[in-house]
């Protein structure tokens, strides 16, 4: 009768498998306590960190928004600082949510999900809010916006499939600043 191999003689097989298999299912980066959907939420389910997405636009800064004016919009829960700015994202919500439902733009760019920085990696282009990992990412994104914009617009689709379906790879501040 033969002996079953050693659990240890089966290591070198297993961890390339485990590999491959976190990979393929995209689950190799991800958090499995936080929601990666169209739109970026926080694990209470607010979008951009509860800032508020109408502030960036007309006074030109990342303002904390507050649960009190709140109003559901994509599956998400958007804070507003206003009731003013609240009705006027209401009313016009695609001109004032970040593109690629709040994600990184650079990521987006680069076909993956990335958390973002609403404080430091924010930019405002032809009317639009792109949001990025942090102020780094922000700069070399503006440093060559067009280039960035045409990889990200049709790489959108594919990502967006790819969080509703479950099978994208999403980086988290968290994860990065545990390694």
């Amino acid at each position: 009768m033969k002996s079953l191999p050693s659990i240890f003689a089966l290591v070198p097989f297993l961890v390339p498998a485990l590999l491959l298999s976190l990979v393929v299912t995209g689950c190799g980066v991800g958090d499995s306590n936080r929601p990666a959907g169209e739109v970026l939420v926080d694990k209470r389910g607010v979008a951009i960190e509860g800032f508020d997405p109408v502030a960036y636009h007309l006074v030109d800064t990342a303002i904390q928004g507050q649960s009190e004016y709140a109003t559901q919009w994509n599956g998400a829960t958007w804070w507003f600082s206003s009731e003013e700015n609240r009705q006027l994202f209401i009313t016009a919500a695609e001109k004032y949510a970040p593109a690629y439902g709040g994600w990184c733009a650079y990521g987006v760019a680069e076909g993956y999900a990335a958390e973002t920085d609403p404080v430091n990696g924010w930019t405002i282009h032809d009317g639009r809010l792109y949001l990025n990992w942090d102020a780094k990412v922000s700069a070399d994104w503006r440093a060559d916006k067009a280039r960035h914009l045409k990889k990200s617009e049709p790489k959108w689709s594919t990502v967006q499939k790819q969080l509703q379906e479950g099978g994208a790879t999403v980086y988290w501040h968290e994860e990065q600043e545990s390694h």
